[in-house]
């Protein structure tokens, strides 16, 4: 008995030694010492020059108003802007310190250079379908379709036809039958990629593919990928055969580039077939793993022509970052459909990518639009409710003008901070007539709109401020396409097995919650 005692104590302990063995070998801990060094490095300057008290005060006021100015005068979201000046004010020292390291959001010439460049290839990649030669009665949509091929650059198409997954476990399949037909090339570009069953069964065919002679490629989110894949990760794929890079590789240095990642999902088949949605390649995405529940997700196929957006989305992305980028022709992927090959006219379909290095706030105004013009109704879910002021007036404003305005968010959360935070936002939303669902059976990642059974959008957009406005993010609008009543079918579906949130939980509030909520709205733009 003593003895089955000591093995069970000798295995704790080698099974404790090899985690801590694992957690100091992993490239994320050295990430995070770099980081801690950064901050004493920091401090111990701040100790050292404190002996030269006035002249380091006045340099502090001089930080603090110049930090200020700089902030009002930007073209930064004025909640952005708030939650800075706030910390600046009450810490001027270690506020203009944290402000100079991490808030400066100027994108510099070099990147915009490069952005324009790459803004001409797609222009030309996409050229040959403007929104002028489509046909539209309905102003509204035409106004919505101009609007995203004016600013993301991708018009609509009317020979594509989408399928809506209500599950990832349903996506999961129809990318592994699309991923079986490939021809000529398949790409992949995602935010997290975590080996398991879910990414084992996708790398198996791409290795097989790529030994055909196909063209493999993936792109994977370096941050979102830092603890669910290796340190160079993509070593491992070229070895295999497939063409691999790293979106804007994480450095444990103090920049501002970290809030910029690549939070696409985009699965491209010859040109043909794409995929997106809130799907990531982990298995906790289609249910092989729980982790919150059950995981509630969606994602849409799209085939035809409205697939080379998707195509060339993935493409500007990847010869982005190459010094001969810019002389890459891209239409050398475009597939070719003959008449009979193309799909009927399915409505407007119009993939769109949203970027945070331009001016432009192409997600948010979308779904400020899609709200203020729904007559009847408008659906949303989303995993995340962490919305500024203009898109909180313009749900409340839709509700109080008799439009059916319903949400629908997680009930068991994967980040508590994130789930207070969401709740709240619900306050002036419910107080508005908004009526707030939670998903019972545990946490709902999709990112869908359906309104007035005519308009409709699914792709990686969260109602978030990083969502929003610091992430490179895609979704598909749709305008009379088939599938957004399937979009809306699921909604009532998910609907019908969540708890709507009562008045009475928000105003039975005690003050210290009250005021911890306030307080975590004020600093939403920062977390």
């Amino acid at each position: 008995m003593k003895e089955t005692s000591r093995e069970k104590l000798r295995s704790t302990h080698r099974s404790l030694f090899r985690r801590v063995a694992w957690a100091m070998t992993h490239r994320l801990f050295f990430d995070i010492l770099s980081i801690l060094l950064q901050i004493a490095a920091v401090a111990a300057m701040v100790l050292v020059f404190s002996r030269y008290f006035v002249y380091v005060s006045v340099a502090c006021v001089l930080l603090t108003f110049t930090a200020v100015i700089w902030i009002m005068t930007s073209r930064s979201h004025p909640d952005y802007k708030i939650a800075w000046i706030v910390p600046i004010l009450a810490l001027p020292v270690f506020g203009g310190l944290l402000f100079l390291f991490f808030g400066r959001g100027r994108v510099s010439r070099r990147a915009r250079a490069r952005i324009r460049r790459m803004e001409d290839i797609q222009r030309a990649a996409l050229r040959e379908a403007r929104p002028e030669k489509i046909s539209v009665t309905d102003g509204s949509a035409l106004a919505q379709s101009r609007y995203l091929a004016q600013t993301s650059l991708y018009p609509p198409h009317v020979h594509s036809e989408c399928a809506y997954y209500p599950l990832g476990e349903e996506l999961f399949a129809g990318m592994l039958e699309a991923l079986e037909g490939a021809e000529r090339y398949i790409f992949l570009q995602y935010f997290t990629i975590q080996e398991g069953e879910m990414w084992n069964a996708i790398l198996e065919i791409l290795e097989r593919k790529a030994a055909e002679g196909l063209d493999v490629r993936v792109i994977y989110d370096d941050l979102g990928c830092l603890i669910t894949l290796p340190k160079r990760y993509d070593r491992v794929l070229r070895r295999k055969g497939i063409a691999c890079k790293v979106f804007n590789p994480f450095r444990p240095i103090a920049t501002l580039r970290l809030n910029n990642r690549d939070h696409r999902k985009i699965c491209v088949v010859d040109g043909r077939t794409a995929f997106t949605g809130g799907v990531n390649l982990s298995d906790e995405y289609i249910n092989r793993m729980e982790r919150f529940g059950h995981w509630k997700d969606s994602g849409i196929r799209v085939r035809g022509e409205a697939a080379w957006n998707l195509t060339v989305m993935f493409l500007s992305t990847w010869y982005e970052e190459e010094k001969d980028g810019e002389k890459e022709d891209l239409t050398r992927f475009r597939p070719t459909f003959s008449p009979e090959e193309l799909p009927p006219t399915d409505g407007l379909v119009q993939p769109f990518m949203d970027t945070p290095l331009d001016d432009e706030e192409v997600s948010a105004t979308v779904y400020r639009s899609l709200i203020a013009r729904a007559n009847r109704y408008v659906y949303i879910t989303t995993p995340y409710l962490i919305i500024d002021h203009a898109m909180t007036e313009a749900l409340r404003a839709a509700a109080r003008a008799g439009v059916d305005v319903r949400l629908i968010t997680p009930y068991i959360p994967d980040k508590r901070r994130i789930f207070e935070l969401t709740r709240a936002h619900y306050g002036p939303l419910v107080e508005a007539g908004v009526k707030i669902y939670e998903y019972l059976p545990g946490f709902i990642h999709s990112k869908t709109l359906v309104s007035d059974d005519r308009f409709g959008v699914v792709g990686t957009i969260n109602l978030d401020y990083r969502s929003l406005y610091l992430h490179f993010e895609c979704g598909v609008w749709m305008f009379d396409a088939g599938a957004v009543k399937d979009i809306r079918a699921d909604f009532l579906a998910t609907e019908a097995v969540s708890r709507q949130v009562c008045p009475e939980e928000i105003t039975g509030l005690s003050w210290p919650r009250r005021l911890g909520r306030t307080l975590l709205r004020v600093f939403a733009p920062l977390l």
